[in-house]
């Protein structure tokens, strides 16, 4: 029987994940530790928690993800993004684990207007992206088979997310604006859980983009949430990046190449539309209110 441990095991993320790893590995032993159990930016604790319990693969779903936030504690950021999963890469290597990183579309500054290749050289225009750059080359160098796996717009059943904040908010004003600039594809966490198990089960290292696919804008993502969930009497109006002022810089077209992933599985993920209609009937199946 091997251990599987998932650190950020109570996130958005993570909670798919743990239920997809335990169904499609019924004979090993799911582990999941969260800020409760481990703080990923004390190194002896982290590796040495790794060490006693020899996983044969450690996953790591955990980070600071508040974009903005991390603008204003980029030490934080660093912290937790960078160190954290230097700590764990460490200890995965010292018990001959495979580490695995979530990483994020956020180490690109969105020039290139076609989507990224992995090969493609990251250049981060916020904290958060070169917080997460540094973690995928502590994931690399230190883990000999290490696999970073890149990700974006991520909505699911745990946790706040873009969808369930559009409906919210379509149910207390007759005008949402949403920003229309921003490209990429919206991903299901269920699709990603099932995409990382992939993965793992091939044996894959390296780099990995993973998301649903085709593309399109926040703004798109907004109004087909609203059509497919019949309250297409809210006005959507479009606004720019410049206009919603954010703290941190976001890259205009971030969308992932995940050709990669379809050579190394044979497979690809349903595309941005089917998923989100499958996260919404889980919605109206009453699995979260919002």
């Amino acid at each position: 029987m091997n251990r599987i441990l998932v650190i950020g095991a109570k996130g958005m993320l993570g909670r798919d994940l743990m239920d997809e790893l335990r169904r499609s590995f019924p004979g090993d032993e799911v582990l999941g530790w969260d800020i409760d159990e481990i703080d990923l930016r004390k190194e002896r604790e982290t590796v040495g928690a790794i060490e006693r319990i020899r996983p044969a693969v450690v996953i790591n779903t955990a980070g600071y993800t508040d974009v903005d936030g991390c603008e204003t504690n980029e030490k934080e950021a660093f912290a937790v993004n960078s160190d954290g999963m230097k700590h764990i890469a460490t200890g995965a290597r010292r018990c001959g684990a495979r580490a695995i990183y979530l990483s994020t579309d956020y180490v690109f500054d969105g020039r290139k207007n076609e989507p990224y290749l992995e090969e493609d050289p990251p250049h981060p225009i916020n904290a958060y992206g070169r917080s997460k750059w540094k973690g995928e080359q502590y994931t690399l160098e230190l883990a000999g088979n290490g696999l970073v796996i890149r990700t974006q717009w991520l909505y699911g059943r745990f946790g706040k997310n873009f969808v369930t904040s559009v409906l919210r908010q379509a149910k207390e004003k007759k005008i949402l604006t949403i920003v229309n600039d921003q490209i990429g594809s919206p991903t299901y966490t269920v699709d990603l859980s099932m995409a990382m198990i992939q993965l793992i089960q091939k044996k894959a290292s390296g780099i990995f983009h993973v998301t649903n696919r085709d593309l399109c804008s926040w703004f798109d993502f907004g109004r087909m949430i609203l059509k497919l969930s019949g309250m297409e009497e809210v006005e959507v109006l479009p606004i720019s990046s410049v206009e919603l002022d954010r703290k941190a810089a976001r890259p205009l077209y971030s969308v992932l190449s995940t050709q990669r992933f379809k050579e190394e599985t044979g497979n690809e993920l349903q595309s941005w539309s089917e998923a989100l209609g499958d996260f919404l009937s889980v919605l109206r199946q009453g699995w979260k209110s919002f």
